[in-house]
């Protein structure tokens, strides 16, 4: 009578077995290598091009009145002021639009309503950003920023924020619906047995206990808006550079539309030697910033987040 196998070389399995695993084992250590790898060349690119950008030109020129790199005219708060008055107008828009449809999603509606609502929800967040460019240029600017205010350009940063919070308003309602979705039924049903109200439960129960997660949608959304290229490359104009301007009625620059504006040539394809170089320091300032909202979102959600 042959002896059963120990209880360890059974669990093992048999060699093929042991073979695929270790194959697929192998095969997964060296893609996320590979990702690391490419992350950290990408950004050692980024740098040494940056501080070669940096040690080309005097520092004085960062300070301009103007973004005119082919003009040696390299205003890093013309790009940044301008990328910051497009992500303010995009999250005034986008965080009351998507917490309320959240808070909608989540608390009332019905259960079918909400099979045919998140869907849309999530399509519309697949829509490509060119399109609500053309639809910021040839819509919001010229009926609704031209028609409430007179003294609008063709291209305005108004209309720009306006393209890039329709374009966050998915990914804030979706995010935050889905952590207030997470938050344990029993906190709604101790708050109603305590008399209160769906909508005080919503807003006193629900959306706190959701914070981290809501607040991790809105740095997201922060994210995704200083990061969008097409809508502010169309909608805000300025293609060939911009004084710099707090005129949200006017064009204006951002530091995704400068480098598209730079790496297209549409700012004319000749002029200062250092004005290419300058793509690069834009991209590095651009990494700092995200990487810094991330940062950040990670410490609050540590910090904020609540265990059931």
């Amino acid at each position: 009578m042959t002896a059963a196998a120990p209880t360890g070389s059974r669990l093992r399995g048999t060699p093929s077995r042991r073979r695929n695993e270790a194959t697929i084992r192998a095969v997964l250590l060296v893609a996320s290598i590979l990702s690391v790898l490419i992350s950290a060349g990408i950004v050692l690119s980024l740098i040494f091009e940056a501080v070669q950008f940096v040690g080309r030109i005097e520092l004085s020129q960062l300070f301009d009145e103007g973004w005119f790199p082919r003009r040696g005219m390299y205003s890093i708060p013309t790009v940044l002021v301008g990328s910051l008055l497009v992500t303010a107008i995009a999250i005034a828009l986008a965080a009351p639009v998507g917490l309320a449809s959240a808070i909608y999603l989540s608390e009332f509606a019905r259960p079918r309503t909400r099979k045919i609502v998140k869907p849309i929800l999530e399509i519309l967040a697949g829509i490509p950003s060119v399109v609500l460019g053309f639809f910021a240029l040839t819509l919001v600017n010229p009926v609704i920023v031209r028609g409430l205010f007179e003294g609008a350009k063709a291209s305005t940063i108004l209309a720009a924020g306006i393209g890039v919070g329709i374009l966050t308003i998915p990914l804030v309602a979706s995010v935050s619906e889905d952590a207030m979705r997470a938050v344990p039924q029993s906190l709604r049903e101790a708050s109603y047995g305590l008399g209160a109200r769906r909508v005080t439960t919503s807003l006193r129960v629900v959306v706190p206990a959701a914070i981290s997660g809501i607040v991790a949608a809105l740095i997201l959304a922060v994210s995704r808006a200083i990061g969008e290229t097409m809508v502010v490359a169309l909608a805000a104009g300025a293609t060939a550079g911009s004084l710099f301007t707090l005129d949200v009625l006017g064009p204006g620059q951002t530091l995704t539309g400068a480098m598209a504006s730079l790496a297209a040539g549409s700012d004319n394809v000749t002029g200062d030697s250092s004005a290419f170089l300058s793509l690069f320091f834009l991209g590095f300032l651009l990494f700092v910033i995200t990487l810094g909202l991330n940062l950040l979102g990670d410490v609050f959600v540590r910090r904020t987040r609540q265990r059931y």
